[in-house]
């Protein structure tokens, strides 16, 4: 066996001998290289790839997740202090079915069905059924909350008054419940999902009003609007409405700029800034004007008529007497003397007219723009500055639109100072921006192949180094002068005898013959 080995160890050695060190180095190379791919593309296709399967755990259900996974024999990763779990890729789909069917996700809550798995055949005492009921109950409206759209994590308190015969109903305590909500994010509820809540929780609990309720979130206290019985005070939620308004405002009006502009300039060549201020108070005006009738002597419309006719007849006698004349006499005043005969007549004409009433009834938009501004950044490349006024003057004329209602009068140089148009080259940002995403084992394969190209060529530098630096000693090194034999080349008619009695110095004396040729090499 030991000859074997020896005989195959000389073969080798002589295969290896056979080669220049270059060829040696690069042999070596190739194969430390096709070493190290065949190691990095092993684990690469070999390794278990991973998938989050459960995220935002509390410890119960991450154990109830352990258990089942450990007498399924289904290896898993823990991550995030044990919130999170990771299953392999192929299993992902089947552990979720499997954990949901089971029910082993409840959030750290329980539900009525515990009260039935838990129970004793003994019985249990009344005290510790309150206990196990209000346990139930509490997770029963979590698991409801938890079913809600935007709701990531629920914690419901609910507390349940003492029954007492003793007790009237002014005197017996009311049941309230206390909810703590944990959004998702960038989800804001809206006043209607927030009456949802309430509702919910309402319902579920007996003899709860809206009133004995509290939910918060992470951010404020929700409040119920006055539809539900709330007592309808001004929250965040209103101010929530009006900014989710104004928001779709400005995209609004920054989604037609960009449909606008793209056709000129393209959708990767600019950039579109709207900032506004929306007025939010709602206005009801009523107006209620008379006219009379164009058609009618500006009279109106008869309504009624009254028209009435009265004559009189009579005779008239006064006492005689001298007409003033006396001391004590009226002056002018006619003689009694004799008697006159009179009549007369009436007559009356009432008409009533009725004019033209109009009733008019304006309430106005719950928002009016205030103010307006638009900002755009255009790629200078191929812009001109035509092209950049036109462009302007647009966007100007739809600020002149949009704040007609607004109250204000504008002159052209206030909506001028109200548009910006930018231009500034996008080059510079696309390339800091625009790069391939490299998947991480692609980059451990090209940084295994940067290494060794790197040794390959600082082992062949670091050679060519050293061999100029050996022939740099070399010529530096001054041998030592023998006494070399001498041979009278002028006294030699041809070649031949040259030949032949260099070769008979070879023979006799081979260390001089060797002493020749090197001082023969030094001196050229």
């Amino acid at each position: 066996m030991s000859e074997k080995l020896a005989r195959a160890r000389e073969k080798v050695k002589n295969f290896w001998n056979q080669y220049s060190k270059t060829q040696k180095w690069v042999l070596a190379s190739t194969a430390g290289f096709l070493i190290i791919a065949i190691i990095l593309l092993t684990v690469l296709f070999t390794r278990t790839e991973y998938e989050l399967a459960f995220q935002n755990l509390d410890s119960t259900d991450s154990q109830a997740i352990m258990e089942y996974l450990d007498s399924s024999g289904i290896p898993y990763k823990l991550q995030n202090g044990g919130t999170s779990i990771s299953v392999p890729s192929a299993d992902a789909a089947k552990v979720k079915v499997a954990v949901g069917s089971q029910g082993l996700v409840q959030n750290g809550s329980i539900g009525f069905s515990e009260l039935s798995k838990n129970s004793s055949s003994i019985g249990t005492t009344d005290q510790e059924f309150n206990v196990k009921y209000r346990n139930a109950l509490n997770g029963e409206v979590q698991q409801l909350l938890l079913g809600m759209q935007g709701i990531q994590r629920a914690k419901v308190l609910i507390n349940l008054p003492e029954e007492s015969v003793f007790l009237n109903d002014e005197d017996r305590e009311r049941a309230s419940a206390s909810v703590q909500l944990t959004f998702k994010p960038g989800f804001r509820p809206k006043q209607e999902e927030i009456d949802s809540y309430f509702n919910l929780v309402k319902t579920s609990v007996p003899n709860l009003s809206v009133d004995d309720i509290t939910i918060t979130s992470q951010s404020n206290q929700l409040t119920p609007s006055a539809e539900i019985g709330g007592s309808g005070a001004v929250s965040g939620t209103l101010l929530d409405q009006q900014f989710e308004i104004q928001r779709k405002f400005e995209n609004g009006i920054k989604t037609k700029t960009e449909q606008f502009l793209s056709t000129m300039v393209g959708m990767d060549k600019m950039v579109v800034s709207v900032v506004s201020s929306l007025n939010f108070d709602q206005k009801t005006q009523q107006e209620s004007l008379v006219r009379p009738l164009d058609d009618n002597d500006n009279k109106g419309i008869i309504i009624s008529e009254t028209n009435s006719a009265e004559s009189y007849t009579g005779s008239d006698s006064s006492a005689g007497g001298v007409a003033g004349v006396g001391e004590t006499d009226i002056a002018n005043y006619p003689s009694g003397g004799g008697s006159s005969g009179s009549s007369s007549e009436k007559t009356q004409t009432q008409t009533n007219y009725e004019p033209s009433r109009v009733t008019t009834s304006t309430t106005f938009a719950p928002y009016q723009v205030k103010d307006l501004s638009i900002s755009v950044a255009l790629d200078s490349e191929g812009m001109t500055p035509e092209r950049q006024q036109s462009i302007q003057q647009k966007l100007v004329n739809d600020v002149r639109t949009l704040l007609a209602d607004s109250g204000q009068t504008l002159t052209d140089d206030e909506l001028a100072k109200r548009v910006s148009v930018i231009a500034e080259p996008f080059s510079v940002a696309e390339a800091s921006s625009g790069g391939l995403s490299v998947s991480p084992s692609t980059m451990w394969i090209a940084a295994a192949i940067a290494l060794a190209l790197l040794g390959g060529g600082g082992y062949l530098l670091y050679r060519r180094r050293q061999k100029a630096k050996e022939e740099q000693e070399l010529a530096a090194v001054d041998l030592p002068r023998v006494e070399t034999p001498t041979i009278d080349i002028d006294s030699v008619s041809n070649e031949n005898q040259v030949r032949k009695q260099l070769e008979g110095l070879a023979k006799r004396k081979p260390d001089e013959f060797v002493n020749l040729l090197r001082t023969w090499l030094v001196d050229e």
